[in-house]
């Protein structure tokens, strides 16, 4: 059957694709070898258009098409982009960006200028979705002169940071997109970035296919990739077979106990490194109202067997909701072993769970899959009743936001990682309490925990051991009230073909390729 299935995938789904589906073919202009690269996605790659809101998986295609005014590199540096050079105030309150110069924007081809800096940043502030709270520390903008643009702080913040950040950060012609009808415009498929590549093509549900620039600002001498096809495959066998067979070049969430047969297989290569991404179970507090269940369900998880039997060794559990690497990680916070002796106990003094407990996770996602389904026996050996359900990424964060919240889930099996370089995010966006929920999936409501997080955000510039300690105290509260149970913190194993050169992967940009820095040989 996935034999049969790939063969339909690439046959039937190209949706545009413009020329040999990742084979090594020529076209138009290319160089054959270096033609069309093809990303294989485990979930849809298109959840947001809008640069404004961009906050989910479209990551590893946003930040081809799109640029930000710097860009964070692995070993935590910050280096030019979209600006030359930069500088803040002494009291990291004013910051200044020098921009480079002839850079062109897709679809209106003008050149970007300090004016269009300014106005990006502003519609996204404005809109106020996605990632758009980054720029918190912003009090204003000015474009200074047609190159520069500084940025008045209404508190210290590392604005080299938050400037580098995967969302919500992109600069964009915002006059012209408004132009041509805003985000309706965006939303049918339409970009207006300043990076190496540009849409030629795309369908819901099926391929998304970029085309590179030919005004970009870094030129075309050299071994690039002309188009670049992001497909989505939801099935790892599948996705597996892709690679294996050279019809991808890069494939994500493979299962974990794929990984040691494909690094000995002569044409594909799995490249291991740290990242900033953990898998996390969050608990329905509206739903699990009683902590002591919640703790109940806590230790009547299967943490070993997570980290050991599915992951394989490629993660370690996660002490925290910071991952083990990231400043703001506190090594020394309690962590709980499965003990489902503690777990019937708790169980026995809050009375049982009244209802029968619903597990989701996104489908294709193996791991997940696996660790659902181990977590529900164990549930199941307590006199639990569970129901375990994959789902498309978008399906089970509607689930999650139902207006009806008898509907959502109880416990919601998904990854996070940052925006940028920062431990905020992962207390804020899934844990501050939120009065329209976007991402706090756990419904989660702690006035001492908000008021923590909100300090520390507030010192992290100026004083980043107070903020370490204030961000530790949040985290001990996560443990005590249980609206989380950290799983395990990511290694990253990307499979990729052998004859891709060029890929480095940066943690501070999960699960993207910058084709333009890669090729294939």
């Amino acid at each position: 059957m996935a034999a049969l299935a790939t063969v339909a995938v690439f046959a039937g789904g190209c949706g545009g694709n413009p020329a040999g589906q990742g084979q090594d073919t020529a076209g138009a202009g290319g160089d054959g070898a270096n033609d069309v690269a093809v990303y294989a996605s485990s979930s849809e790659v298109m959840v947001f258009w809008d640069p404004a809101d961009s906050f989910s998986n479209e990551i590893i295609a946003m930040n081809n098409m799109y640029e930000t005014l710097v860009r964070a590199q692995p070993d935590g540096t910050v280096k030019p982009l979209l600006a030359t050079s930069w500088e803040s105030s002494p009291d990291g309150l004013t910051w200044t960006f020098h921009l480079r110069q002839g850079v062109k924007f897709h679809g209106s081809g003008a050149e970007m200028t300090a004016e269009h800096v300014k106005k990006a940043i502003e519609r996204t502030i404005r809109r106020g979705r996605g990632a758009s709270f980054i720029w918190a520390p912003v009090d204003r903008i000015e474009a200074k002169d047609k190159y520069t643009v500084v940025f008045h702080l209404k508190y210290p913040a590392p604005l080299d940071l938050i400037a580098a950040a995967g969302y919500g950060a992109f600069i964009y012609d915002a006059d012209y997109a408004e132009s041509q009808g805003g985000e309706e415009w965006f939303n049918a498929g339409h970009d207006a970035g300043t990076g190496p590549y540009t849409v030629q093509s795309w369908t819901k549900g099926g391929d998304l296919v970029l085309t590179r620039f030919d005004d970009y600002w870094q030129g075309w001498d050299g071994k690039h990739f002309r188009h670049i096809v992001f497909r989505t495959i939801e099935d790892p066998g599948t996705r597996r077979q892709a690679v294996e067979a050279g019809e991808a070049d890069f494939v994500n969430q493979l299962p974990f106990d794929s990984l040691e047969a494909l690094a000995n297989h002569p044409q594909v290569e799995v490249v291991t490194a740290p990242s900033y991404q953990n898998l996390l179970a969050l608990l329905n507090t509206e739903k699990l109202k009683d902590r002591q269940v919640r703790e109940a369900l806590a230790w009547a998880f299967p943490y070993e067997a997570a980290v050991q039997d599915v992951a394989a060794g490629y993660a370690t559990q996660a002490r925290g909701v910071v991952p083990a690497g990231l400043w703001g990680h506190s090594a020394d916070l309690p962590t709980r072993s499965q003990d489902l002796d503690k777990a019937r106990q708790l169980l026995e003094q809050a009375g049982g769970i009244d209802h029968k407990l619903l597990i989701t996770y996104t489908s294709g996602d193996d791991a997940q899959r696996q660790i659902a389904e181990l977590y529900a026996a164990n549930l199941r050996s307590l006199g639990v009743e569970v129901e375990v359900r994959g789902m498309p990424w978008e399906a089970q964060w509607d689930l999650a936001k139902s207006p009806q919240p008898e509907q959502r889930q109880d416990i919601l099996l998904f990854y996070w990682w940052p925006e940028y370089p920062t431990p905020d995010t992962f207390f804020r966006n899934m844990f501050h309490s939120e009065d329209e929920i976007v991402f706090n999936l756990s419904y989660y409501r702690n006035p001492r925990f908000d008021q923590l997080i909100d300090e520390a955000a507030k010192v992290a510039a100026t004083d980043r051991d107070r903020a370490v300690a204030l961000y530790r105290q949040a985290d001990q509260i996560l443990f005590d009230d249980v609206p989380v149970i950290p799983i395990y913190d990511l290694q990253y194993a990307r499979v990729k073909k052998r004859s891709l050169k060029g890929y480095v992967d940066n943690p501070a940009y999960p699960n993207v390729v910058f084709w333009y820095d890669v090729y294939r040989e």
